[in-house]
């Protein structure tokens, strides 16, 4: 039986860690997956998302840079740029609805101080590495 404590597959793992710098960009890549067909405005995501837009800009420059979405006339959507990469976001998808925690856990727990990461999503302007 798998729980929310169970650590990731560790491929699965992997791809977290290197995809998704911050729980904003994971939330991010999770509104575009959800209809792959849809085009979202940076502003469509902000709303969205409740989040500034430097925040969307930034993450949507790192999930691009991921091969996760592509750029499209009138904003962006989910493209994986192959069938590993749709393969995993799938998993991602379904593992992130089981167990939220054990996801974000991943993303969180790398960071060199979690709270200062959290701080910095508050500071105007938007978040920043």
């Amino acid at each position: 039986m798998t729980g929310e404590g169970s650590p990731l597959a560790p491929g699965l793992r992997s791809f977290v860690e290197s995809a998704f710098p911050s729980v904003w960009a994971l939330e991010t890549f999770l509104a575009l997956k959800r209809d792959p067909e849809a085009v979202w405005s940076v502003d469509g995501l902000v709303r969205e998302l409740r989040a500034s837009t430097a925040l969307v800009g930034d993450c949507l420059e790192r999930l691009d840079r991921a091969g996760l979405i592509v750029s499209v006339e009138g904003g962006h959507r989910y493209g994986p740029a192959s069938a590993a990469l749709s393969a995993l976001a799938d998993d991602l998808q379904s593992t992130y609805a089981e167990r939220p925690f054990t996801v974000t856990s991943v993303i969180t727990s790398r960071r060199p101080d979690p709270l200062k990461g959290f701080a910095d999503s508050f500071r105007l302007g938007g978040w920043k590495p």
